[in-house]
């Protein structure tokens, strides 16, 4: 079966919770560049914050990031966590992931659409209608 996205769902830990919380990351194809990790707050309810892919990328390596959302390996206590800062007018939160769970689903993104190959999989057209069409 061919797709042109990825999900992956798991158990994240939030700063502002007392239990773990089921987050969900996505990736489509025809927005090659960006991943989406939205965050169930109440049943029925997600909140998803979208960013660039690099981001998660590089930040397993090394902290980055300097806007709203930050990747910071660095904070971690434990190399098989991933720290995500996530900053808004309404708040800050701390998600603690798996690392593994990360790179499993980095390497599925690789999988449909290789790093570097973004532009090949981006219709700018699409874009431009979008925008001018609002």
């Amino acid at each position: 079966m061919i797709t042109d996205s990825v999900h992956q769902h798991q158990f994240v830990a939030l700063s502002s919770s007392p239990a773990p919380v089921l987050s969900r990351c996505s990736y489509l194809a025809y927005e090659p560049y960006a991943v989406s990790m939205a965050f169930q707050a109440e049943k029925g309810r997600w909140v998803e914050w979208s960013f660039a892919r690099e981001l998660l990328v590089q930040g397993l390596t090394e902290p980055t990031g300097i806007g709203d959302v930050r990747v910071r390996p660095d904070l971690a206590l434990d190399d098989d966590v991933l720290i995500l800062e996530i900053e808004s007018p309404d708040g800050y939160a701390v998600v603690e992931m798996q690392r593994d769970d990360v790179e499993r689903f980095l390497a599925a993104t690789i999988d449909l659409v290789p790093l570097g190959s973004e532009e090949e999989h981006f219709d700018v057209e699409t874009l431009i209608d979008e925008i001018t069409n609002v």
